[in-house]
């Protein structure tokens, strides 16, 4: 019996090495939006609530994170601190980082009061399924306090913003 189903087992043709597995399973590869560079996303309201805090009244606070280009640097390092970070990178790996730095841009900006308008989903759905867990927190956290140092932003200024972001802590850590 034994001997039967070895030969076969060797009779079966092995797969084509460039075998297109997606296709064979007819996994569908998502298209990125040619201007924006972004992966679809499911529909979603819109609103500035969204951001989960309130924006800074004045506009001190945007000048001290040195205006919208200070922001967006400060956007995109904590991005690119957050991906290479092993403690937090698997969080953020198989995400659309175009969108992630995006999102994160105008949410800073708007909170900031840079003038931006926030158009990412809100911050329970945003980080639904991820599993952050306080320590990730803690890294996510620290990650943003360099991108900010490195920027030149004032210690004072770098708390004023954390506190506006803390009360979000329950809708990020998840377990």
């Amino acid at each position: 019996m034994f001997e039967l189903a070895l030969t076969f087992l060797m009779m079966q043709q092995a797969p084509a090495e460039n075998t297109d597995w997606d296709e064979a399973f007819g996994v569908e590869e998502a298209v990125r939006d040619p201007q924006t560079g972004e992966l679809p996303v499911d529909p979603y309201d819109v609103d500035n609530a969204n951001a989960g805090a309130k924006p800074f009244s004045g506009s001190s606070i945007a000048a001290d994170f040195g205006g919208k280009d200070g922001i967006r640097q400060i956007a995109d390092r904590f991005v690119d601190l957050n991906i290479s970070d092993p403690r937090v990178a698997a969080i953020f790996a198989g995400h659309d980082h175009v969108r992630l730095r995006r999102t994160l841009y105008e949410q800073f900006c708007y909170i900031l009061n840079a003038g931006c308008e926030y158009t990412g989903r809100d911050m329970a759905t945003a980080h639904q399924g991820l599993g952050t867990r306080k320590p990730d927190l803690n890294a996510i956290v620290e990650n943003l306090q360099k991108a900010m140092r490195e920027a030149d932003v004032s210690f004072v200024a770098q708390n004023r913003f954390l506190a506006k972001l803390a009360p979000m802590y329950g809708d990020v850590v998840t377990r």
